[in-house]
């Protein structure tokens, strides 16, 4: 048994949709987790500086004494995952990517045409594709860049014409052409607008990364012997480099509770 907490981070907000599934399925466990609402959004931004900046995130979380951390941000997955397992051996560190790319290769065959949306950063890196052709050479894949989804999401600028529009733009013709049919969402930002993808092109299969991410979490904890008891009285603490008030109304929103309900708080952190 271990009662410490698990590090999430995230470039944002988006992170923040991975945390309703940890606390449905591993009700026990605490999170302490960092959005970085004041240099958001990450995807356009150089390798070089996704590093920096991740690497910034993570040694505040190791310090924190988290027991493991949960990288919720494809972008920093794609890019950063292997550096900062080679920097903090003694805990384990998770991305988001391979746990999604499993279940694509678990449900989709040949026939099938699997579309990715991410960031420009995640799509440039090709881990997605390398990531399911490990899986399952067979499969076909193809991604498309959507950079102007993170930062209208931040703005919470999502059940409105102007998200609708911004998605016909990005995916008609991605869709179309390629006759996609599974849609993976690449970013945690993305489950987000979910209802307005499923309005659009209701026939497609989406594959929620930031909800399979959970089961890979709950089997790292449980070989390593480190799941949390119930007697587990720690806060759940959400931090954040610029902590707006729209950023502590979206964690109101995708956990669906008022934040006494949960034992939530919220600190603003500048790194």
């Amino acid at each position: 048994m271990d009662n410490r907490p698990i590090g999430f981070f995230d470039s944002g907000l988006g992170g923040l949709t991975v945390i309703p599934n940890l606390l449905e399925n591993l009700p026990n466990e605490r999170v302490i987790y960092f959005g970085d609402t004041a240099r958001t959004p990450y995807g356009s931004k150089a390798v070089s500086t996704i590093k920096q900046y991740a690497t910034q995130i993570a040694d505040f979380l190791v310090s924190k004494d988290v027991k493991m951390l949960v990288i919720a941000c494809n972008t920093i997955s794609s890019t950063c995952l292997e550096d900062l397992r080679v920097r903090f051996p003694q805990i384990p560190i998770l991305g988001i990517i391979s746990p999604a790319a499993r279940k694509v290769a678990a449900i989709c065959t040949p026939e099938n045409n699997i579309g990715i949306i991410a960031t420009k950063v995640t799509t440039a890196s090709g881990a997605y594709r390398e990531r399911i052709r490990d899986f399952n050479p067979e499969l076909r894949v193809f991604d498309k860049a959507t950079p102007a989804f993170v930062p209208l999401i931040e703005e919470g600028i999502i059940e409105n014409e102007i998200m609708d529009l911004t998605i016909h733009y990005y995916m008609d013709d991605f869709i179309r052409e390629n006759s996609i049919d599974t849609l993976v969402l690449g970013c945690t930002h993305y489950p987000l607008i979910r209802k307005n993808i499923e309005k659009i092109y209701p026939g497609l299969n989406i594959i929620n990364p930031s909800y399979e991410i959970i089961g890979r979490v709950r089997q790292i904890l449980e070989n390593d012997g480190t799941l949390a008891g119930e007697d587990n009285d720690r806060e759940n603490i959400f931090y954040a480099s610029d902590l707006s008030e729209n950023f502590e109304n979206m964690i109101q929103k995708i956990l669906e509770t008022e934040k006494s309900n949960l034992n939530l708080k919220f600190k603003n952190l500048e790194l």
